[in-house]
């Protein structure tokens, strides 16, 4: 974790800790600390892997609770994708836009700031916004690309049959 981000991130669980006298135990910091060490996104599956590889073993029970504390905090964004919840530490950037192919699942970050310009620009009644996630699905280039030959094959065998009828 990045040395000034980190401390900002401690400080907002410190805080949040002793106003509602809640005990800093080191599961919680430890948790904090590997979401932080990630990369991207993750489940909770990689999170204790990653947790467990650092000598630190927690109980499913502790991750679940850690982070629905850093959910609640916007330390973390739970992400729901085809491939099942996925999580991503958000303290630095409060927007997420996310491409999503609907044919192998992959999800890639979008940085676009057209779209952070026109959702801030856009006026809601009685809400104050302070962050939002896209997701936009479509195939990619990948997927897109197979099933271009996929279609070119079926096609010329297609056409083959046709000539072998003649």
């Amino acid at each position: 974790m990045d040395g000034k981000l980190n401390e900002s991130v401690k400080k907002v669980l410190d805080e949040y800790l002793e106003v509602n006298h809640h005990r800093k135990t080191p599961e919680r910091y430890a948790i904090l600390e590997a979401v932080y060490s990630l990369p991207g996104h993750f489940t909770l599956e990689e999170l204790g892997a990653h947790l467990e590889k650092n000598n630190f073993r927690v109980s499913r029970a502790t991750l679940y609770n850690a982070m629905r504390l850093f959910l609640e905090l916007r330390l973390v964004v739970r992400h729901r994708l085809q491939d099942g919840t996925k999580y991503e530490a958000c303290y630095a950037s409060a927007n997420h836009s996310h491409q999503i192919c609907t044919v192998c699942g992959k999800v890639s970050e979008v940085k676009s700031t057209e779209i952070v310009r026109v959702i801030n620009n856009t006026k809601l009644r009685r809400f104050r916004k302070d962050g939002f996630a896209l997701y936009i699905y479509g195939i990619c280039s990948s997927c897109q690309a197979k099933l271009t030959r996929r279609k070119s094959q079926q096609e010329r065998a297609k056409i083959k049959k046709q000539n072998k009828r003649k």
